[in-house]
């Protein structure tokens, strides 16, 4: 090579490794994405699962996550959240509210209760500001609030105004009350606070949002930044510095008695500070966690600090932003951001039991977190994942069961299988091993499968006995044994049929030949639901054209019925969730449960008529609008034309809902995040990558971007995606051709390896669909064989062409082929 071509590819190379260690993802990242029309995130300052999550709060009925952007009222600003999450809000606890001052110096002239303080909590969009690891508000009172946090400990800069909305001048009040987002607190809340130094402390029991038992919280509130005028306590709209300790009942209406504590500070001059700090086992440890955690009040030395460690956690994956609008970038990385809220590291904050495993809450739930959220996590936090594993496996030694839900320290209510089986068997199977007891991780999910709980509202699973004897769950069930909702007995069955074939991937890991077979075998259940000659029809009579469903069934085997557009995207008035009235499956249709064979889609694919037919049923589901992406089952549908060697449809799938259904804007989320359940669909799919949970397989589409590399965290390999022909128009979203690491690759899936090997995949792009992925040599694995598929591509699909392949040797091998 000439010297000056040589110089010239140097300097090339050169520019692009400083533009990619110069790259900053978090410049990509707005958490404000979801913050209205039922988005539900958590869009304030946290650190990667930490505790402390700062934000104010609105009195939206959106509101579970604390704030949004929908128009309603701040009522104060609280350092415990979760994010995305449906159902009640969460948290929200000990709420702080600032005033300038109070109209003629009297503490009473000040609103108290968070109902009648409202009126001044209103303030304009365009005052917010958010960004990882900080938020800020303006009041239209003229208050400027700030907050960033460590993991256990918050810090809020109150700036003020010199003078209040009468004209006095400035003698700020901050109060602090005993209340949460959703009002739940029970009897004898207490709190003090100190005469000398202003500090409150103290305590209440509160409710989960989505699950049963309650918790204690206890705080510890610190001030600095301007002497203190005066102090006290206040209950309903009355105060009084005289008086310095309260203990609160909850009141014989059943909402919580207005009640708190204030500091009150004789100028404005500098703006004050407020450190506030939660622990669920002591006032003296969450004074603890202040004190250590934030020792100098320094905002701008935390909120630095909350920066860089969320630069670090981002940091794995790069793309390249060439050519491609912001708006995507952006809704990329913040889709990321989202993955990384919640579950939340309470380790060393749990005081149910001791241990020295790793301790996570906030699993909100693992039915919509086992998806997609979990395996990115496993992809670019594997340490993190390895200690939520040690965790739910803590979890089980302790309480008895894996969770299916989990959060503020109780059993969260169970909505289908036991999904956390998935989980463990995603984490086994990519190889994670790192302090993980798989014995018990082991023993962990076959007792789901076994031993039925006697309350299996919220763990285990409920219907063992039909189960073994009938291999399904029987609509109207006889269950003595336990007790839960009688209702989602196709999605149970569809569920537990996928849960046991997960415990079989373990078992093969394990060595555990005869309980392998065994849970293969349980895992073919699904069939026993399926109806051939069942047709399904509009409400208006109107006939679909398909044949064969899902449907409920008797304990005497004979059948029952479910329209299988009930609980559809298009059906507003079944009910579908976990009252006893509701349907035979949770939050879906038969018609989209109809896909949920995520081991067995030959076997399914057969039943419902080849390919051909698969792919025809495929599109009438998101053709009609009868699934919808803002739910989680959603999802793999999205990318299950790749198991009828159709690749070239998922991409035109997930092109279509991405930016349609998620864009960057407050409003741009189709349904609630579900802890990041939503963030990660937009991440995987943007990616080009999306997995089949509870396997070792990603399914291969074009992503968004010319390049994506993934520098996985422990083997420190960059696995790397380029795309040639790739337009940022995403006109060329067909792939033509591929190569693996230089050779030819026709499979339309790859295994872990890709990432923790560093491998890279180059993707040739076109307009057209191609034959690349197309042959049955190129599918996913499947437990059954995969028949009708023709040899060579043919757009017409010939129905009954040779071509089988069974992989059920594949199944249940461990390592990366």
């Amino acid at each position: 090579m000439a010297p000056l071509l040589l110089i010239c590819c140097w300097l090339r190379l050169a520019s692009e490794v400083l533009a990619q260690a110069a790259f900053d993802p978090l410049l990509y990242v707005d958490p404000l994405i979801g913050a209205s029309d039922g988005g539900n995130v958590f869009p304030g300052a946290s650190l990667p699962y930490g505790m402390a999550k700062a934000v104010a709060d609105t009195n939206s009925s959106s509101n579970q996550g604390g704030f949004t952007l929908d128009g309603s009222v701040v009522t104060g600003f609280s350092s415990m959240h979760d994010s995305g999450t449906g159902g009640s809000p969460s948290l929200g606890n000990f709420a702080l509210f600032p005033y300038t001052n109070c109209p003629g110096g009297d503490i009473d002239q000040c609103d108290f209760p968070k109902k009648t303080r409202a009126r001044f909590g209103s303030f304009v969009n365009s005052s917010v500001s958010a960004k990882p690891g900080t938020f800020g508000i303006t009041l239209n009172t003229r208050i400027r609030a700030e907050m960033t946090t460590t993991q256990h400990a918050s810090i809020f800069k109150f700036t003020f105004p010199s003078v209040g909305l009468d004209g006095q001048s400035a003698q700020p009040l901050i109060l602090q009350d005993l209340t949460d987002l959703a009002d739940s607190r029970q009897d004898n809340g207490t709190v003090s606070v100190d005469a000398a130094t202003g500090r409150i402390t103290g305590s209440a029991r509160f409710l989960p949002s989505f699950g049963g038992g309650n918790f204690v919280l206890y705080f510890c509130t610190d001030f600095s930044g301007a002497d203190i005028l005066d102090n006290g306590i206040f209950v309903n709209s009355r105060a009084s510095s005289g008086i310095k300790n309260l203990t609160i009942s909850r009141s014989i209406n059943g909402y919580p008695l207005p009640g708190g504590a204030f500091v009150r500070f004789k100028s404005a001059a500098n703006p004050i500070l407020v450190r506030t700090a939660t622990s669920f086992i002591s006032i003296g440890q969450a004074c603890a966690h202040g004190e250590t955690e934030i020792p100098k009040f320094d905002f701008a030395a935390v909120s630095n600090a909350a920066t860089e460690i969320w630069q670090k956690k981002m940091s794995p994956i790069k793309v390249s932003t060439k050519g491609v609008n912001d708006s995507m970038v952006i809704n990329f990385y913040s889709g990321i951001y989202r993955t990384m809220i919640n579950p939340q590291n309470y380790t060393g904050e749990n005081p149910l039991w001791a241990s020295d495993e790793p301790y996570f809450d906030s699993f909100y739930c693992i039915w919509d977190l086992f998806r997609s959220q979990l395996p990115f996590l496993t992809i670019v936090d594997p340490i993190t994942v390895t200690e939520m594993v040690r965790s739910l496996i803590d979890t089980y030694r302790h309480v008895g069961w894996l969770p299916d839900c989990r959060m503020s320290l109780n059993k969260g209510y169970t909505q289908g299988g036991s999904n956390a089986d998935n989980v463990l068997a995603d984490v086994y199977l990519k190889g994670i091993r790192d302090g993980i007891d798989w014995n018990d991780g082991y023993a962990a999910v076959v007792k789901d499968a076994e031993v039925e709980p006697y309350d299996w509202c919220c763990e285990g699973r409920g219907g063992l006995d039909s189960w073994k004897s009938l291999g399904y769950i029987p609509v109207q069930d006889f269950d003595y044994k336990g007790f839960g909702t009688m209702t989602r007995s196709v999605s149970r069955t569809l569920e537990y049929s996928y849960n046991d074939f997960c415990i079989a991937q373990i078992a093969g890991g394990l060595g555990k030949t005869a309980d392998q077979e065994k849970y293969l075998d349980s895992s073919g259940n699904w069939k026993n639901l399926y109806k051939a000659d069942q047709n399904s029809t509009w409400w208006n009579g109107t006939d679909t054209g398909f044949v064969g469903f899902f449907e409920p069934r008797f304990l005497n085997k004979t059948w029952g019925f479910q329209n299988p557009l009930n609980c559809s995207n298009l059906d507003s008035f079944s009910v579908c969730s976990l009252q006893n009235s509701g349907r035979e499956t949770f939050e879906s249709s038969i018609w989209e449960y109809g896909f949920f064979v995520p081991h067995d889609q030959a076997a399914l694919m057969t039943l419902y008529g080849g390919p051909e037919a698969f792919v025809r049923r495929l599109n009438y589901l998101h053709d009609k609008n009868i699934t919808y992406i803002g739910n989680e089952p959603a999802f793999l549908t999205v990318f299950q034309y790749h198991y009828a060697g159709r690749p070239a449809l998922s991409a035109k799938r997930s092109h279509f809902y991405i930016p349609s259904f998620f864009s960057p804007t407050p409003s741009g989320l189709p349904g609630n995040d579900d802890s990041g359940a939503m963030g990660s669909f937009v991440a995987f799919a943007m990616m080009g990558l999306f997995p089949n949970p509870g396997q070792d397989v990603y399914l291969i589409t074009p992503p968004f971007f010319e390049s994506v590399n993934i520098t996985h965290p422990l083997t420190g390999k960059t696995a790397i995606i380029r795309s040639i022909n790739f337009d940022s128009a995403y006109q060329n979203i067909y792939i033509q051709s591929a190569t693996l690491n230089g050779a030819a690759y026709t499979r339309n899936w790859i295994d872990h390896s890709f990432f923790t090997q560093g491998k890279e995949l180059v993707l040739a792009l076109g307009r057209n669909e191609s034959s690349w992925g197309t042959h049955v040599e190129d599918l996913p694995p499947s437990l059954g064989q995969y028949v009708g598929f023709n040899r060579t591509y043919s757009s017409k699909w010939m129905v009954g062409a040779s071509g089988t392949r069974n992989y059920k040797g594949e199944f249940g091998m461990l390592g990366h082929k």
